[in-house]
Formats: structure tokens, C-alpha cells, sequence
């Protein structure tokens, strides 16, 4: 591989105007398709198969409407009785106008449905739409708020809540924030303002590809309005992370005295077979999402791959072309010797030191995430509603007028269908609606309404508590064992469905799935790292720093956003549940971008043994050359990563804190300080490998050391070797 890329490298820096013309083609192509096939997103999640999509589709089939469709809750409120003349007047003629507005199939009236809190202050109608929630149009929701205002002449306070009102999130300069630091670490990195511009050129290159694909996509698929998001926070990181390793190599092969082309043939033979590694593992852990059965975690896991698998073809043919127009630019003003005379990098002075006091460095870093990791114990995971809205936004001030007027529960109803021979299902339900009246935590049950044939019948329950809360998913839950008992026949299904079971599905879903995810990727881990190492202790290091990594990064993200510790630093206005689909994300990501450095750390090492190096000065060695490029990286990833921290989606705002928190945890804890250490410890064993599993593998070049050997056979490593 590594001699096909160096050959590549060197065509595209030959061929820098054919190579470039290509891509600027491409992407003028995806950016016209993403202006044409686009399609609205969705925030909702649904899993085929789950009791509560088996109950929409019952209601679809037999009551003839669609049980999906979007809803909105609009919430009057006023300091005097809501019954008085003057605010009835306003609430009723605001609901005649939103019976007017674009794509509303019903309005229900607050005083005809009773839904009139008992102290006569607050009152809210429901209204439904023809559509689900990603059909709802802007012009629509417009409407919705201008109907709702029109009360406000009254003197009555109005907000909005419910599915419909939601609009996809924007992460506004939370990708400049990110762009901005990078931008610094890598000037510093490079002392010249042309390096440090390129690895951002290509990485918006790949990301403005990436982005354009998902639009195209949801032209032709029902995507979730978080797959923009994470294809932009991943593409940016490892598009830049990808340039700079391929770039610093160029760097030090001009500095070895060869001309572009050739260095950068180089460069890409072997940062660049790294870099095809490194990518590969990130695609297939996000590949690997399918393995969850969730379709819009594979189609936001299918997006990011194909925006990394974007960067990695674009470090290796756009980034040699583009260097080949920057020339010698890419070095400092004021090129000087690689080391000055008695300087020794801070890469090797950390690595002697971990060496030399590997055993207390060792068990001071693996007891240290140990204590990060205790929040975990107490991890509780759901989906966000209203109640994790920003304190200020409508959503979240519907959330709470209804929750003082009515209860928490009002805010998550559950829908329950009973399903019976013709002519059972109202007695099913009328019996059922007796019994679900005792259980614990229900506050009303409505009447059950059955279809013509009563077949099919729906009843709406209130719970006590809040749609997120541990009462309300233990009430679910309590309902469905008791099913049949409720019914009082074996014949009548009760179902229990809306958004709020659907939400208690899709987190539970995720649950199951998270052990079975998780190893799936370690064993992925350990099988490459295997293949590229030639050794059994090596990837055994690599994968349980792995899950060291992931269980202290849990624990931070539990302590910041349930348990609220540090959340007036980080800008975090709400606690509660854990998003259920970050613990899944963020195990596959982590994963890759670990993989990552591992390999960037622990080849050069391998590379320094394998010709004769001594176990610690092959460590040394090893942080003496890779530690400066991976620290870089890993500045450069938790600085995009944070900049998500002001998004105002509560799924991007954790998921940017936890991609951050788990690339300093594992970067700078696991990588750069428990590797050297256990590999210090463990010597000449690290690198044992039987002898008839050494035959029976295939060697996978990723050092790029065969390369090498080849382009320069007489002292190209003797560097390695002096540690």
C-alpha cells in the first residue's frame, strides 16, 4: 500500500492543476445537487418493530390517519381567570386562527376539551397537523406563532411546544470557534501562516462534500436533524488532524534535502498509509451503527463515515496537489537546523520521564480516571424534550406553564390503542381504562374512542410525572406486563404509544444495544491493531486503554450534564438525563480517533525496536517523533469539538463536550502517559507474536517502513536507533 500512495502522492503534486480542477468540479457538482434534491430533516425517532411503531401503524391502518403526524401545544397564560370575558374572548378568537393556519388538520378548543388548569390560569390547545414533523413547512410554523400572538393583545402570555414548533439546530459560530483555535495551534505548530492554512482548506473541502451529500440524501431519506451536525463536527476534526499528519511529514522530508515532489511521494507513502489506517478503523466503528438495528443512528453513523472517508481521500490527492501550488511557503521564514544545538523535544523529555517512573506514573494515571469514571454508576440515558430546552426558549416556558397548571405529565400523554374482534374493543377499553386508573402515577384516563367497526379503540392517559422521568418509563413498562389483565381478554391488545413511549423505546433500544456495540469496536480494535503491530500485549494495551478511556469520559459527561457539577463553566443551562444515542456515538468516534494516535505513537516505536533499539529507547523514540504531531491533533480536535459546546441543541451540546472530554482523556492520558509506561514495563514481550500467527497474518505495511527501506536503504533510520 504504501508504494501505491507514494505514487499516487507524487502524481498528484505532478499533476496539481488536474487534481485540483477534479475536485473544485466535485464540489461545485454536490453543492448544485444539494440545492436541488434537498429535504427537509426530522427530530423525531421511531424504531420499526418497537410496540409503540406497531401501535402507530394500527392507527394508521384503522383509524385511517396517520400517528405520526406533528403536533404543537399552544399555552395561554394570565394572572386572572381564564374564564373572564376578555381573555376567553382573545384565547377562542386565537384559536380560530389557528384553525386557519397552513397544514393544521385540527384545533383543539381549551374550553371544549377541558383543558383549563383548576386555578383558571392556564390553558392550552392542541394543535394537530396533516404531516409529521419534518413536512412542516416554515411558512407554517409562522403562522402558528402569529395566530398564537394574537392573544397577547389581551394581555395573555403565549408559548408553543410540541414537536412542530421545533426548527433544526444551527450551530451558528461554534465551526468558527473550533476553525479559529485550530487556526492558532496550527500556526504554532508550523511557524507559517501557509501550513497552517492548507490542512484547513482540505478539511473544508471535505466537509462542504460531506455536508452536500447528507442534503442530497435527505432528498430521498427521512434523516434526523443531528446528522448535519456530526458529520460537520467529525469531518472538520480528522480532515484537519489528517492534513497535519501527511503535512508535517512533508515537512521533514523538505528538510531532508528532497525536492517537492518527491517528499511529498513520501509523505504520503507513509503518513498517508497511517492516515488510510486511522480512517478506515473511524468508517467502519460508524459503519458498524447497523449493529444497533436503529435506521436513523445508521443513517447518521453511514453520513459521518462517508464525510471521514471524504477527508482521507482528500489528504491523499488534494493536499500533495495543493502543496505542490504552495512550494516552499510551507516551511518557517527562517528555516533553520531540525534540532538546535542541546535542545531536546518536550516529546522526549515527557517519554524518559514516564519511563523512568513508570510504575507510580502508571497507577497514579489508571486510579486518577478510575475516580473520573465513579458518575458513571449513576448514568441515566432518555431522549430530550421540552424540558431540556434552553431556560429561555418558548419551548421550555410551555414546558413549565404546563407542568405548574397540570403536572408534569400533561407535557408527555401516552396513547394507548386496544386492538380487539369487531364489536370488543370499547368493552377491552372501557375495562382497561378501570384498571389503568389505579395504577400508580396516573393522573386521568380519557374515554376510549373506537373506530366504526370497534375493532380498534384510543384512550389517552396522563401520567403523574414527567415524559424523561424514571416514574413515567416505569409506568410504561408496568402497563405492558400488564396487558392482558388490563384488557381482561386474551383476544384485545393493549398498546401503549406517542411520543413519549416511542422516546422510552428508541433510549431502551439504545441500552440493549451498547454492550453488544462496544464489542463489536474492541474486537475491531484488537484484530487491526494485531494485523499492524505484529503483537498480542500491544493491542490488548490499546484496546482496555480504550475502555478506560470511554468509562472516565461517561463519567465526566454524567457529572457536568446530570449531575450539573462545572455547568456554569461550560455554559450549561439544564441537567438531566444522558441523550441516549451519545453513549453509542461517542464509543464509535472515540474509538477511531484512539486508534489514531495509537498507531502515530506506537508505530514509531515498533519502527525504532524493529531495527535494533533497546524496549525503552524505542519508547523514547517513539514520543520523540510522534508526540508533537499528535498533541497538535489533539488540540486541534478538542478545540473543534468544544466549539460545540454553543449549540443550542442539547444532542450537540453533549455530544461536542464528550467527543472533546474523551480526546484529552485519551490522548493525553492514555496514549501519551499509561502507553509508555505499560510498554516499558513489559519490554521485549510487548512485541511477541507466536510464531505461527506471525505467518498466518498478512503484513500490513502501515509504517510504511518497506517504503522506506526501498527509497533509502542506508541510514534513513539511525535516528530512531540513538535514543
Amino acid at each position: 500500500m504504501a508504494t501505491y500512495l507514494y505514487r499516487l502522492g507524487r502524481f498528484a503534486f505532478r499533476r496539481r492543476r488536474l487534481v485540483a480542477a477534479l475536485w473544485l468540479a466535485l464540489l461545485l457538482a454536490a453543492g448544485a445537487g444539494a440545492a436541488t434534491l434537498s429535504g427537509p430533516t426530522s427530530n423525531a425517532f421511531s424504531i420499526p418493530g418497537t410496540e409503540s411503531s406497531r401501535a402507530l401503524d394500527v392507527i394508521e391502518d384503522k383509524l385511517g390517519s396517520a400517528g405520526d403526524v406533528a403536533t404543537a401545544r399552544v399555552v395561554f397564560r394570565a394572572n386572572e381567570d381564564l374564564q373572564a370575558a376578555e381573555p376567553k374572548s382573545a384565547v377562542e378568537a386565537a384559536v380560530a386562527a389557528l384553525a386557519q393556519a397552513p397544514q393544521v388538520a385540527s384545533v383543539a378548543d381549551p374550553y371544549q376539551a377541558g383543558t383549563v388548569s383548576q386555578d383558571g390560569r392556564t390553558a392550552y390547545a392542541t394543535v394537530t397537523y396533516s404531516v409529521g414533523a419534518g413536512d412542516v413547512t416554515h411558512e407554517a410554523k409562522e403562522a402558528l406563532f402569529a395566530a398564537g400572538d394574537s392573544a397577547k393583545s389581551a394581555g395573555l402570555e403565549v408559548e408553543y411546544g410540541g414537536d412542530a414548533t421545533q426548527e433544526a439546530s444551527h450551530s451558528g459560530a461554534t465551526e468558527v470557534m473550533g476553525v479559529l483555535v485550530a487556526a492558532v495551534v496550527l500556526a504554532i505548530t508550523f511557524g507559517s501562516l501557509v501550513a497552517a492554512g492548507l490542512p484547513l482548506l482540505t478539511a473544508v473541502v471535505g466537509v462542504g462534500l460531506g455536508l452536500c451529500g447528507v442534503q442530497i440524501a435527505t432528498g430521498f431519506f427521512g434523516l434526523s436533524s443531528s446528522t448535519s451536525a456530526l458529520a460537520l463536527m467529525l469531518g472538520l476534526a480528522v480532515g484537519i488532524d489528517y492534513a497535519l499528519f501527511i503535512l508535517t511529514r512533508y515537512r521533514a522530508e523538505l528538510a531532508n534535502g528532497h525536492d517537492g515532489e518527491e517528499a511529498a511521494g513520501r509523505a504520503v507513502g507513509t503518513a498517508g498509509s497511517a492516515v488510510v489506517f486511522a480512517g478506515l478503523t473511524v468508517v467502519i466503528a460508524l459503519g458498524a451503527l447497523f449493529v444497533v438495528g436503529i435506521p436513523f443512528l445508521t443513517a447518521m453513523g453511514v453520513a459521518a463515515a462517508g464525510t471521514v472517508a471524504a477527508a482521507v481521500v482528500i489528504a491523499l490527492t488534494l493536499l500533495p496537489a495543493v502543496l505542490g501550488f504552495a512550494g516552499g511557503k510551507v516551511l518557517p521564514k527562517r528555516a533553520r537546523a531540525k534540532h538546535e544545538a542541546g535542545h531536546v523535544p518536550f516529546g522526549e523529555t515527557w517519554g524518559r520521564a514516564v519511563v523512568k517512573a513508570r510504575g507510580p506514573v502508571l497507577a497514579l494515571a489508571v486510579v486518577g480516571l478510575g475516580v473520573v469514571a465513579l458518575p458513571l454508576t449513576d448514568l441515566r440515558m432518555a431522549l430530550p424534550d421540552d424540558s431540556t430546552a434552553a431556560p429561555e426558549s418558548t419551548q421550555r416556558k410551555a414546558y413549565d406553564q404546563l407542568s405548574a397548571g397540570f403536572g408534569a405529565g400533561f407535557n408527555g400523554p401516552l396513547v394507548l390503542v386496544v386492538e380487539a374482534p369487531a364489536g370488543q374493543a370499547t368493552a377491552a377499553a372501557q375495562q382497561a381504562k378501570t384498571g389503568l386508573a389505579q395504577l400508580e402515577d396516573v393522573v386521568a384516563v380519557t374515554d376510549p374512542a373506537a373506530n366504526p367497526a370497534d375493532d380498534t379503540a384510543l384512550m389517552t392517559l396522563v401520567p403523574g410525572s414527567g415524559p424523561s422521568s424514571e416514574a413515567t418509563q416505569d409506568l410504561v413498562q408496568d402497563i405492558r406486563d400488564r396487558a392482558t389483565a388490563l384488557t381482561g381478554s386474551a383476544d384485545a391488545e393493549l398498546m401503549v404509544t406517542g411520543t413519549t413511549a416511542l422516546n422510552i423505546d428508541v433510549s431502551q433500544k439504545l441500552n440493549d444495544a451498547l454492550i453488544p456495540y462496544l464489542a463489536v469496536v474492541v474486537g475491531l480494535a484488537f484484530l487491526l491493531l494485531m494485523l499492524v503491530f505484529r503483537s498480542i500485549l500491544v493491542p490488548l494495551k490499546a484496546t482496555l486503554g480504550f475502555l478506560l478511556s470511554v468509562a472516565a469520559t461517561f463519567g465526566a459527561v454524567v457529572a457536568v450534564f446530570q449531575w450539573g457539577w462545572l455547568s456554569g463553566v461550560f455554559g450549561i443551562e439544564t441537567t438531566g438525563p444522558i441523550v441516549s444515542l451519545m453513549p453509542i456515538l461517542l464509543i464509535g468516534i472515540l474509538f477511531g480517533l484512539a486508534m489514531d494516535y495509537e498507531v502515530f505513537l506506537v508505530a514509531g516505536m515498533h519502527e525504532a525496536y524493529a531495527h535494533g533499539a533497546r524496549p525503552d529507547a524505542a519508547v523514547v523514540a517513539g514520543m520523540r517523533n510522534g508526540s508533537r504531531v499528535v498533541t497538535a491533533a489533539a488540540l486541534i480536535m478538542i478545540s473543534v469539538f468544544f466549539g460545540f459546546l454553543l449549540a443550542d441543541d442539547a444532542i450537540i451540546k453533549s455530544l461536542g463536550f464528550a467527543f472533546a472530554a474523551g480526546v484529552a482523556i485519551d490522548a493525553f492520558v492514555v496514549r501519551m502517559t499509561i502507553v509508555p509506561a505499560v510498554l516499558s514495563l513489559l519490554g521485549d514481550k510487548a512485541w511477541w507474536l507466536p510464531r505461527w500467527l506471525d505467518r498466518a497474518l498478512p503484513n500490513v505495511d502501515v509504517e510504511g517502513a518497506k517504503l522506506a527501506e526501498q527509497l533509502q536503504p542506508a541510514g534513513a533510520r539511525r535516528e530512531l536507533v540513538d535514543a
